[in-house]
């Protein structure tokens, strides 16, 4: 086994609640500009301990999900070495293989690698993600009427396969990149979070 990670992601866009890319439709402007970060709460990777760590992505997806061909700017958070640099763009990448390398397939390009500030706490919903000084978002569930935060699960689409995701709304999701096209000042968009196994 090359790696087994497990943690928590945080994803935000510019579509309207609820996100049509996991269920296999169009975004609602025709293309999808992103941000999804993984934090990683416990992991190794050939035997590199990445727990702590954080990787995030800035996507523009040109069409139906499915399609792929996003093209991305990948950030590790500044405390990562090296190795733990190396060992996580080599997952993300999709060169170990695993579930990891299912969501590598759809990305057609990447525009850059850099090591950031990220701040990542999320947890059921709730949180604030901030990448570099260019992307930040503020986010809150949904919640049903027994007061339990509203889930999402049996998608066609996942970015953390076999897990229920948390549904909720970005009360700001601001984010910049000129290489992506992303110049974004939003509130009331899509804002999912969950948690994720990942064994390759």
């Amino acid at each position: 086994m090359a790696y087994h990670l497990e943690g928590r992601l945080l994803e935000v866009c510019d579509c309207r609640v609820l996100c049509p890319c996991w269920i296999g439709e169009d975004p609602d402007n025709g293309t999808c500009d992103s941000v999804l970060a993984y934090r990683f709460d416990a992991g190794t990777i050939d035997g590199i301990d990445v727990t702590g760590r954080t990787i995030a992505m800035v996507a523009h997806i040109p069409g139906n999900v499915l399609n792929g061909n996003f093209r991305i700017a990948l950030y590790l958070d500044q405390g990562a070495s090296d190795s733990q640099t190396e060992a996580l763009v080599n997952v993300y990448s999709g060169k170990l293989g695993g579930p990891v390398a299912e969501l590598a397939k759809l990305v057609g390009e990447v525009v850059s690698v850099e090591r950031v500030p990220i701040i990542f706490d999320v947890n059921e919903g709730r949180g604030t993600l901030t990448i570099g000084d260019g992307s930040n978002a503020e986010l809150e569930p949904y919640r049903g009427a027994d007061g339990s935060i509203t889930t999402l699960c049996n998608t066609i689409i996942s970015t953390v396969p076999g897990a229920t995701v948390f549904v909720g709304k970005a009360t700001r999701y601001r984010s910049r990149h000129a290489a992506l096209g992303h110049n974004l000042d939003l509130s009331g968009h899509n804002a999912l979070q969950s948690t994720f196994v990942f064994d390759g």
